[in-house]
């Protein structure tokens, strides 16, 4: 991938304020009030142990630890990067005005002239509590390259310092910014949406969040793994191989849904759960889904629910696949077969036609 220069705003002035991402100040950062009547039992406690609430401690591991634990691995036993993949596919980074502060975005795409390939608002994966653009660069570059697409990375809020909606109103923010013209990047006229796992998530609730603020749908979804019911224990598969899962499992689901949703009445919320909404005018969908995932039950309803509502749907499931199986490339032959799949769904939809395949 060739690196151009950074953007630092996307409407052309220099971002005055940290990304939205890194901000520290959500509503799920607990403040000591000195008044309180019991800060010197809290007081001590902050002496004891650090990070001070149990949220905080809970995470902290899982974001070291997340994709590695701090020693470099040997190259030679890594796959190839998607800069060593897709070179040709240019990356630079964008900072989209929102009433929360910019938010930084990455944006993969072929070179060539501005302002006419197809757009895809892309949603990173991470359990809605960690991650980043930079983890998806494969999935995304790879997007770019076979699809011809401008595909623009959001780094949203993360919970629990900022639980639902953050990162769904950055993800409508960015929206809002492509369809108004995405500073000259791409097509405005087709917008289409995607995400893996928590970012799939997102990407399945944005039809109807925007649905709701009166905003155009988009043109397609791309959901891979995602998460469309927080009622997880109502689906066989999540009892069955969520209790021992190595990708997810049911402790970690039990924390991401507390962290993220916060509240019992959350958990079915169309904005969290779209499998609860109405689904009717929902855009055409492709759903990628493993056979070993705990989730692949929710998948397949979430298609079945798309379909009888009327949306056009291509459901996709890989045999003994756990979640997130196409996340490294070269790696499983699965994960090559999701991808077709997502090629052969979106490439018939896109302006102009399929992108020449290599």
């Amino acid at each position: 991938m060739k690196n151009a220069a950074t953007t630092p705003d996307a409407r052309g002035t220099p971002a005055a304020t940290p990304f939205v991402d890194e901000r520290t100040d959500g509503p799920g950062v607990t403040r000591l009030d000195p008044a309180d009547p019991a800060a010197p039992y809290y007081g001590l406690l902050a002496r004891l142990r650090s990070p001070l609430t149990l949220r905080e401690l809970m995470i902290e591991p899982v974001r070291t630890g997340y994709i590695g634990d701090g020693t470099p691995p040997d190259p030679a036993s890594l796959p190839p990067s998607a800069a060593d993949l897709y070179p040709e596919v240019v990356v630079e980074e964008v900072a989209v005005r929102s009433a929360a502060g910019p938010i930084r975005c990455q944006v993969f795409a072929l070179p060539g002239p501005r302002g006419t390939g197809p757009l895809m608002l892309y949603l990173h994966g991470g359990g809605f509590t960690v991650g980043r653009s930079e983890d998806t660069a494969y999935i995304t570059s790879r997007f770019a390259a076979e699809l011809g697409l401008v595909v623009v990375s959001v780094n949203y809020r993360l919970a629990p310092e900022w639980p639902f909606p953050a990162g769904l109103d950055d993800a409508v923010a960015v929206y809002r910014w492509l369809r108004d013209g995405a500073g000259g990047l791409g097509d405005p006229s087709f917008v289409a949406v995607g995400g893996d796992s928590a970012g799939g998530n997102l990407a399945a609730a944005l039809p109807l969040r925007l649905a709701d603020d009166g905003l155009p749908r988009p043109d397609a979804a791309v959901l891979m793994c995602p998460i469309t019911d927080f009622v997880v224990e109502k689906h066989e598969s999540f009892e069955r191989l969520a209790p021992l899962g190595v990708i997810y499992d049911t402790a970690f689901v039990g924390f991401v849904r507390g962290a993220y949703l916060v509240h019992h009445r959350n958990w079915t919320h169309p904005h969290a759960s779209p499998i609860y909404g109405d689904l009717r005018d929902y855009p055409p969908t492709v759903v990628v889904a493993g056979a070993a995932d705990p989730m692949v039950d929710d998948n397949c309803a979430f298609a079945s629910a798309l379909r009888l509502a009327g949306t056009e749907v291509a459901l996709h499931v890989a045999e003994a696949m756990p979640h997130g199986y196409y996340f490294f490339p070269q790696l499983l032959e699965a994960g090559e077969g999701a991808f077709r799949a997502i090629r052969d769904f979106l490439a018939p939809r896109l302006p102009g036609g399929p992108a020449t395949q290599t």
